[in-house]
């Protein structure tokens, strides 16, 4: 049995007890201890499936390098560390993510990246960057955060304060389907129990609309579908922006 059809099965099986325990205030201090494993098992086979288009997104990370030749680059989110493997050679990481659960899993992809130098990690939200100076970053390189972020408008904000001038926020991230199709109706079906289940990640959001109304000076972004029949996160947004 492939790794969809067990998420499919496993999503069935726990949403409704899930919901009922969030209900009951139960339902957060447990999926905070799951969560990294599940990222780190059921959904290898969704991870496989964006390798191409983060391939070829990730491959304009060295035109943003800095003065000095060396990218440095800030992941929000890192979560398992599944983008390491498509930075440059020698490029500076700094890692973030709210969830401590994650380390075991982050310290296995560092060993398997010697690729790469490991500046610190983070215990914070992208909306909260103030461990990190103003203006110091080549890159903030985001992957599926914006659509569990508090604030998107107020991570977006955090970001190109961080970042150099003319230094670039690389993202792709699921977003809410057209209002008009049957994907955006199971969307709003979905969500509830998704928000249990996947730390918060909200479905039939648009972020698109926030880089749009950030401040900066260019927005490269293409929308696009997983080939994925039965998830409702097939709708995509991937691109980058420039301060």
């Amino acid at each position: 049995m492939g790794y969809s059809a067990v998420l499919r099965i496993w999503l069935v099986l726990l949403a409704i007890p899930a919901k009922l325990l969030d209900c009951l205030g139960l339902w957060k201090p447990l999926a905070i201890r799951f969560f990294p494993y599940m990222m780190a098992t059921f959904v290898a086979d969704f991870c496989t499936c964006l390798h191409p288009y983060k391939k070829k997104l990730f491959s304009r990370l060295p035109d943003f390098a800095g003065p000095s030749g060396q990218l440095k680059v800030l992941e929000l989110g890192c979560g398992t560390g599944t983008n390491f493997q498509f930075y440059p050679r020698g490029a500076s990481i700094i890692c973030t993510d709210v969830n401590p659960h994650f380390q075991k899993f982050l310290k296995k992809s560092k060993a398997e990246n010697d690729h790469l130098h490991f500046e610190r990690d983070l215990a914070t939200p992208g909306e909260n960057l103030s461990g990190v100076s103003d203006a110091s970053v080549d890159v903030v390189v985001s992957t599926q955060v914006l659509c569990s972020a508090t604030s998107v408008e107020a991570l977006l904000k955090e970001v190109l304060r961080v970042l150099r001038p003319h230094g670039a926020f690389f993202f792709m991230d699921h977003v809410c389907a057209d209002h008009s199709t049957w994907t955006y109706i199971c969307q709003k079906i979905y969500e509830p129990f998704w928000k249990c289940l996947f730390a918060g990640c909200n479905l039939c959001r648009e972020p698109w609309k926030d880089l749009e109304k950030a401040q900066f000076s260019e927005v490269k972004l293409q929308h696009m579908w997983l080939p994925y029949t039965w998830l409702p996160v097939r709708p995509h947004i991937v691109g980058y922006a420039i301060k």
